[in-house]
């Protein structure tokens, strides 16, 4: 069997769509003379709360501190317990781990690999305070669910959406639907301002609690102070953090907000030549799509069928890699990390599922500046592997 012509160069498995939009927006808020937490900022909040379809979004430096402070905001302290997924990146749990509270994991779908309410409902004790499901590559988790068990238990409901700018759910798009929600505006999301986030949510008060600590609780912060007659005076009316965005930031947000509209046919496109391409290959699954509601896209997570096949995970994106195509594992399991294992008492075996998933899991490129050629590199290469390995083909 021929392999595939190997790239002369490298396909990432994502760079981000910026061109000289962004370049002008960011040379016009650093000529403006300001830099910090202003007019863009409070324009990029503006506009993406339209965008969502909720009534209040508030931008801070990552989708970290989206978490964190909508926590602490919400009332997650010390004594508390948030539930979550261990199939995520660190910061879902690492957020909530900051205001004090304890950090309960509940197994994953294996179909979506998202979490499900009933294992949720569960898990609830009387000292649950919030849940944060999180919507693994895109696909949106069952919201209408997740808030029923949110409401009857009297918790607050804060969705990771890091990965899920666009999707929908039933009839909504995500972030407009739960307590609230977080979003990364991090290099390698759907739209970035380098570093940053934005919480979005329909409660007034949630979202003043919010801005209220995001630049170190001072009761005005200092563009609010700019045209006064004292711009030195204001109190600090709490226990404060430094998570504000950048006017600098909000303005290549701003350029790329334009973008999301034109990116997001071509992640559907990506995906859908992929699920159909290796739709006959029965040594691999190809990601679930959700029943109501529409998938972002973020990645494309291909799982490996093992027992089929004669090569294990880590060779075959090696093998990917050595044909010039980049890949990577979303992700290990929170629960097989130490620091997870020492303050949450979870061990390897705990969790099934998110294990299963973990040791089969390859992410292949997916990104608005792929061509079609990049994609039927991509295909090329998988069918290739997959079926020179394949245990059923070997003769």
């Amino acid at each position: 069997m021929t392999p595939p012509p190997r790239r002369s160069t490298k396909l990432q498995l994502y760079a981000p769509w910026i061109d000289e939009d962004e370049v002008e927006a960011a040379a016009a808020a650093l000529r403006s003379g300001w830099l910090g937490m202003g007019a863009r900022v409070a324009e990029l909040e503006e506009r993406f709360a339209s965008l969502i379809g909720c009534e209040h979004a508030v931008a801070l430096n990552s989708c970290t501190a989206a978490l964190n402070l909508t926590l602490v905001a919400g009332g997650v302290h010390a004594g508390a317990t948030v539930i979550t997924t261990p199939y995520t990146f660190t910061a879902s749990a690492e957020a909530a781990m900051r205001t004090g509270a304890d950090v309960k994991f509940v197994d994953i779908d294996a179909a979506t690999l998202n979490i499900r309410p009933e294992a949720v409902e569960a898990a609830l004790t009387p000292d649950t305070k919030a849940i944060v499901p999180v919507h693994i590559a895109g696909h949106p988790c069952d919201m209408a669910g997740m808030r029923d068990v949110a409401d009857r238990h009297g918790a607050l409901l804060l969705d990771d959406a890091a990965h899920a700018l666009m999707a929908r759910t039933g009839g909504a798009r995500v972030g407009s639907v739960g307590g609230a929600t977080a979003f990364s505006f991090y290099p390698t999301k759907h739209m970035t301002t380098i570093e940053g986030g934005m919480v979005t949510t329909n409660d007034a008060a949630l979202a003043e609690g919010v801005k209220g600590i995001r630049y170190h609780a001072m009761s005005r912060d200092t563009w609010a102070r700019q045209e006064t007659r004292k711009p030195w005076a204001y109190d600090v009316v709490a226990q404060g953090h430094k998570c504000n965005m950048t006017d600098v930031a909000a303005a290549v947000g701003l350029a790329q907000l334009d973008k999301l509209p034109g990116q997001m046919p071509i992640r559907e496109r990506i995906a859908m030549r992929y699920s159909e391409a290796f739709a006959d290959l029965p040594e691999v699954e190809t990601p679930a799509v959700p029943s109501s509601g529409s998938h972002a896209w973020h990645l494309y997570i291909l799982r490996l069928n093992a027992e089929a096949l004669d090569i294990d995970r880590d060779d075959f994106i090696l093998a990917l890699n050595d044909l010039n195509i980049s890949a990577i594992v979303h992700y290990i399991p929170l629960h097989l990390f130490t620091h997870y294992q020492r303050t949450c008492g979870v061990r390897e075996g705990d969790f099934p599922n998110a294990e299963s998933a973990y040791s089969r899991v390859v992410s292949l490129p997916l990104w608005p500046g792929m061509d079609e050629q990049d994609t039927e590199d991509v295909v090329d290469a998988v069918t290739w592997l997959v079926k020179k390995h394949a245990r059923r083909r070997a003769s």
